[in-house]
């Protein structure tokens, strides 16, 4: 290859949401250029003939482009949701009456349809409803057979399919419905093994959806979404059974006291992190850039401390799905990312992280793995290498090594297309898949990067390999290399 392969200028991942404004090639194709990870297909939104068009298009570019780019498949799950409106906005206003309606009706000022047959049964006089993760705020007034009258107590701008949440109501719906489940035979068919599941509440959820397609013969890989009350208090066992954590803090704000919720952020991370699970924190984090060019300063300091509280993907979901500016909001988040990295050693170190490992109780529970991250991160303080390079089968290295925020980009290499793909979610880590059998990684790897031209004569490399007889996926050593 003659020209020099241009790694990103940032480690933590963007994952973008696809709508109506990114959908296009042109569009597309910047986002990619810009710092795109990941491709988040909203299920709730959009028809399958529109993400199927997308996957191709997702594929097709970044093959062109030869980025890694990620699809995530994020399913509906039990949300409650209004219907079509009349027009769009609509705005609601506060003081003014509205009727909820379980029946199939456009909606108006006046008269809004809930795709929830039991709301009636759900609520009572004094019930505070959410619509919009919050923003809109309704109180009920009478309850009756199939219909909820409320007072608006805070109004605002409402668009069809947004969320309705009623706070400490207990919800008649399955946590993985049918609908979702087709869904995900759907995305099978069109090789996709990466899915977000909505409103997790314990383990079982999610090994709902992984048996149900382990019954077609694929294994997937699941983000939990972390939203719910009960995700909070189980989330040891939920971090067990998923490969990754979606801290998806608007609903999240309506169902625990708002101003809880930087603390419950802080607390998965840490606690994900430690697991070597991937963690994307999402929801309104350039919100204003729906529809301005700019985002406000708390929303550069909301993602700059996500990116310091250990956090390994950045989430954009209305910004690039239907906003004003989705190239522009996938730069700005970029330029945050990188920003922060390139400042924070001054601010927030590793070593806590670190230290957790090397007391007594989390030496106790480190994997041999664990103990390879570690040597990495202190060979690497130490001799400051241009790259950790990192064979793999499972990710399990990259991933561990991954979380301790190393200053510099770990280049995996497998064999298995899967495993490269869920690397996208990992900050730091730029997977690349080896299509061809491998016999010798290390040849193989040098070879591989010095085509690229990411390497020059002089510079050192820290190698992970498998060297004993292990596991599948069992990495027992490093090498320092210098580069000839």
């Amino acid at each position: 290859m003659s020209r020099r392969f241009k790694l990103p200028s940032h480690k933590t991942k963007i994952v973008c949401t696809i709508g109506p404004a990114s959908r296009s090639e042109s569009v597309l194709r910047q986002m990619i250029k810009n710092g795109m990870s990941v491709a988040r297909l909203n299920f709730s939104h959009g028809t399958l003939a529109e993400h199927r068009q997308d996957i191709r298009l997702i594929r097709s570019l970044s093959t062109e482009l030869n980025r890694a780019v990620t699809i995530l498949v994020d399913l509906p799950g039990p949300k409650i949701r209004i219907g079509r409106l009349e027009s769009e906005p609509l705005y609601l206003k506060k003081g003014e009456n509205l009727t909820l309606t379980t029946k199939n009706v456009l909606g108006t000022t006046r008269l809004l349809s809930v795709n929830y047959k039991d709301l009636p049964e759900s609520v009572s006089k004094g019930s505070l409803i959410f619509l919009n993760d919050g923003f809109i705020q309704l109180r009920v007034q009478q309850v009756f057979k199939d219909e909820v009258n409320c007072k608006v107590l805070i109004g605002g701008p409402l668009l069809s399919h947004k969320g309705l949440n009623i706070p400490k109501a207990k919800i008649n719906i399955e946590t993985v419905t049918s609908k979702d489940l087709n869904l995900v035979d759907l995305a099978l068919k069109e090789g996709i093994d990466t899915f977000a599941l909505s409103f997790v509440e314990k383990a079982e959820d999610i090994l709902k959806a992984k048996d149900f397609a382990q019954k077609k013969g694929k294994d997937i890989k699941v983000a939990a979404k972390i939203e719910r009350v009960e995700a909070v208090k189980n989330i040891e066992e939920i971090l067990a059974v998923s490969e990754a954590i979606m801290i998806a803090r608007g609903d999240l704000g309506v169902q625990v006291p708002l101003e809880d919720v930087p603390l419950i952020q802080k607390r998965i991370i840490r606690q994900a992190n430690i697991l070597g699970r991937p963690v994307i924190t999402a929801t309104q984090m350039l919100e204003s850039m729906t529809e301005n060019t700019r985002p406000t300063r708390a929303e550069v300091a909301d993602v700059a401390n996500a990116i310091l509280d250990g956090t390994d993907a950045v989430m954009l979901s209305e910004e690039t799905a239907v906003g004003k500016y989705p190239v522009e909001a996938v730069t700005m988040m970029a330029k945050i990312a990188s920003s922060t990295e390139n400042n924070w050693r001054n601010i927030r170190l590793s070593l806590d992280l670190m230290n957790h490992f090397k007391n007594k109780i989390g030496r106790k529970k480190a994997s041999i793995e664990d103990t390879v991250s570690l040597n990495v991160m202190e060979a690497m303080h130490m001799i400051k290498p241009r790259f950790i390079l990192s064979p793999t089968k499972t990710g399990n290295t990259p991933r561990r090594i991954s979380r301790f925020k190393p200053d510099c980009w770990i280049l995996t290499f497998t064999g298995s297309d899967e495993t490269s793909k869920f690397l996208a979610f990992s900050y730091g880590v730029y997977p690349f898949w080896i299509k061809n059998k491998v016999d010798n990684w290390p040849k193989t790897i040098m070879k591989f990067i010095k085509d690229l031209k990411l390497i020059k004569s002089g510079e050192r490399l820290i190698l992970t390999e498998g060297l004993a007889s292990s596991p599948v996926g069992g990495t027992d050593s490093l090498r320092i290399i210098t580069v000839q």
